[in-house]
């Protein structure tokens, strides 16, 4: 029944400025309505990301209600930190990792390498891809660490 996500949506506080971070990171705008709703396309004709303009921004942040994950390659993710401060924008710590590169949270024979970074309402973002796990590590590191341990898989 269900074949994918579509769409997801965060709250800004200046949609304007919203529209302007969003095709900085690389996201195709779509249209706007009103001026204040902007749809991004994430992969064209498939998934795509609402901004609204809202004074319920203010809300605490939780990852359940103002967070998305982008997926990348590797290649692009050992790159993103660079890629992202080229751009003026700052990687973040999440769960403890400092964003000096990118991390890796293995659980139960899967792995997903990460950085986090907010957009200018602190909506969090973040850039994700799926590693392979041949040995069922089930613990969190460094990409570099992850690398070094996996060297003979």
């Amino acid at each position: 029944m269900i074949l994918g996500l579509y769409e997801a949506h965060l709250p800004v506080s200046d949609l304007k400025r919203s529209i302007a971070y969003y095709t900085k990171l690389g996201l195709t705008f779509s249209h706007s309505h009103d001026d204040k709703l902007a749809f991004f396309w994430i992969e064209k004709n498939k998934s795509w990301l609402g901004l609204w303009e809202t004074d319920k921004v203010e809300l605490e942040y939780h990852p359940s209600i103002r967070h998305i994950a982008f997926e990348v390659s590797l290649d692009g993710l050992k790159e993103a930190i660079l890629w992202l401060n080229e751009r003026g924008y700052e990687a973040r710590e999440a769960f403890g990792f400092e964003p000096i590169e990118p991390f890796v949270m293995a659980h139960h024979g899967i792995a997903h390498a990460k950085i986090h970074f907010n957009d200018p309402d602190g909506n969090s973002l973040e850039f994700i891809c799926k590693l392979p796990n041949p040995k069922n590590i089930t613990k969190q590191m460094y990409l570099s660490e992850w690398e070094k341990l996996n060297e003979d898989s």
